[in-house]
């Protein structure tokens, strides 16, 4: 069922916050892993955090292993909501959010969107990738090489069997994403990325420049995929920046109004 309450959790109490930040797990991820992001952003950022199915308190649903298809249904939600929104992705987060962000602006031309793509190269550059055709074991040995949060899991056999399906799909999910140009790019962008990330260089993460509209920046960490572990102040530094920006924008705006 494609409601709010099933897609979305609010992981910290921000009644009344001026800024929304809608954060998009990796592979493998569920909504938890943006707990630190929402309690340091509170009360001044609303972070609402993408649960997809397939994990968690989802587990008993099948997971979506279709990209466009995950972004059908999270937009499907989010295209009733106004006010200016920020879009943060990790790894196929950041995919599903660029088209999630698409979809919003197909609708909403003048909403106010921007988007954080986080440890990914640019939607239009392909890897051969084939992890989600492995056995067990050989998407195990992937996730802990990146060295995700997951990854101190799988050492339990219970718990890697619980979440060895959502992680198929995911990877199944991201490594078969084609990128279909389709009208005008959606929105400003800022790209993060580790400066050793194995699955995406920093020249392929400036490539994000191609899909945004207007201002795009970079920022490089140092780090492999989940550099955002090992620097979390200064990622969150950057979000923070971001709503600074905004809110001062929005300030000079009304007052040239008056």
């Amino acid at each position: 069922m494609d409601d709010e309450k099933n897609w979305f959790r609010r992981l910290q109490p921000a009644d009344g916050a001026a800024h929304r930040l809608v954060c998009f797990p990796h592979a493998g991820g569920a909504a938890s892993y943006f707990l630190p992001v929402a309690r340091a952003l509170a009360p001044a950022v609303d972070v609402i955090a993408v649960q997809y199915p397939g994990r968690q308190d989802r587990r008993n649903e099948p997971g979506i292993d279709d990209i466009g298809v995950l972004a059908d249904h999270i937009y499907e939600i989010m295209r009733t909501w106004t006010g200016p929104l920020a879009l943060f992705g990790h790894s196929m987060g950041a995919v599903t959010a660029f088209e999630v962000a698409r979809r919003l602006r197909r609708d909403n031309p003048d909403q106010p969107l921007h988007l954080f793509a986080s440890g990914r190269r640019a939607p239009h550059l392909r890897h051969a990738e084939s992890v989600h055709l492995r056995d067990d074991a050989g998407i195990a040995a992937e996730v802990r090489a990146l060295g995700g949060t997951e990854s101190e899991l799988l050492a339990d056999p219970e718990v890697l069997e619980m979440i060895l399906p959502a992680l198929r799909s995911d990877y199944r999910a991201v490594e078969t994403y084609r990128f279909v140009p389709d009208g005008p790019p959606p929105c400003s962008i800022t790209a993060l990325t580790g400066d050793h990330d194995p699955q995406t260089t920093v020249d392929e993460a400036r490539e994000w420049a191609r899909h945004a509209q207007g201002p795009f920046d970079i920022r490089v960490f140092p780090g492999g995929h989940f550099f955002l572990n090992s620097n979390a102040a200064g990622v969150l530094d950057v979000i923070s920046e971001h709503f600074v920006k905004t809110a001062s924008n929005r300030s000079a705006a009304n007052g040239s109004a008056r």
